[in-house]
């Protein structure tokens, strides 16, 4: 049987045309089937590669993105209820996600053709919002949730329970509930620390609290968390890897905890992730 790969490309890079001729020219030569989301139709050159949604949902094999982390965090929980292995081709300026580079891509594409690779099964969380008892919004993440306030609005309290124990209360900008995948993205930015992903544990980071004893908390992937929001204000909104948001009430009740789910990321062998987060962090300096 046929290996069918669908490529998730961000239309708004410059040089998406080209990269794209050039990997779906090796995969054909490779006895590779490709299919293209249908976005990629306003190129007017790829259409016969053109499938809809639910095709790709339901028959691609393997799923690679052509982008920043953006690209790869949207496809990545689109894809995560179907155990598709996910792989990202880094056209952004970090990639902290990626694991392929553009001049890597003829020899990590004939990895892949060669099934020589490994999978990640990658911690993803899920996050329920309560509204007077009642469930009103649900998501799953694979960087993080992030309540925060809007910018110009006055800090919010914030009482924090892991499994029914209190367990801190702040008032600060928000608060940032991460995986071990996402430690280098907002919560890395807010003074969190940087968490090997292959770590099954979650990762709370506040931002900007209004005091110097607040710190960011490691806990076990199978700790439920619960967090009470109070203002006076409703400039309040819960994110959901920085792509989704949903407004909340002072009086919100959010519980986040492991999804069922899992994001499982394609790794090579010949890649070390602290060579990687080294290399990377120097880029985005």
């Amino acid at each position: 049987m046929l290996l069918k790969i669908g490529i998730f490309p961000n239309m708004a890079k410059k040089e998406i045309e080209d990269i794209l001729e050039k990997m779906i020219s090796f995969l054909g030569e490779n006895n590779v089937e490709v299919f293209l989301p249908e976005k990629v139709k306003v190129l007017g050159k790829f259409n016969k590669y053109i499938a809809d949604n639910n095709f790709l949902l339901n028959n691609i094999d393997l799923a690679l993105t052509l982008g920043g982390d953006g690209t790869l965090l949207s496809t990545g929980r689109k894809f995560a209820n179907k155990g598709i292995p996910l792989c990202g081709i880094n056209l952004g300026r970090v990639g902290f996600l990626a694991e392929i580079e553009i001049d890597e891509i003829i020899d990590k594409l004939t990895k892949i053709i060669n099934n020589n690779y490994v999978l990640e099964k990658r911690l993803m969380l899920e996050g329920v919002v309560f509204r007077n008892g009642e469930k009103i919004f649900s998501a799953e993440a694979i960087n993080d949730l992030v309540v925060t306030k809007s910018g110009l609005s006055r800090m919010i309290k914030l009482k924090l329970l892991i499994d029914d124990i209190l367990t801190a209360e702040y008032q600060a900008d928000g608060i940032i509930f991460a995986t071990s995948t996402g430690s280098t993205a907002y919560s890395l930015s807010a003074g969190g620390p940087i968490i090997n992903p292959s770590l099954k544990v979650m990762l709370i980071t506040p931002i900007c609290p209004h005091s110097v004893n607040a710190r960011p908390l490691i806990i076990d992937e199978n700790e439920e968390i619960k967090l009470k929001v109070s203002a006076r204000h409703n400039d309040i909104g819960l994110t959901v890897d920085g792509q989704i948001v949903y407004p909340l009430l002072p009086g919100d009740l959010i519980t986040i905890k492991k999804s069922s789910l899992t994001a499982d990321f394609i790794k090579f062998k010949d890649k070390n992730y602290y060579k990687t987060v080294k290399k990377k962090l120097l880029r985005s300096e």
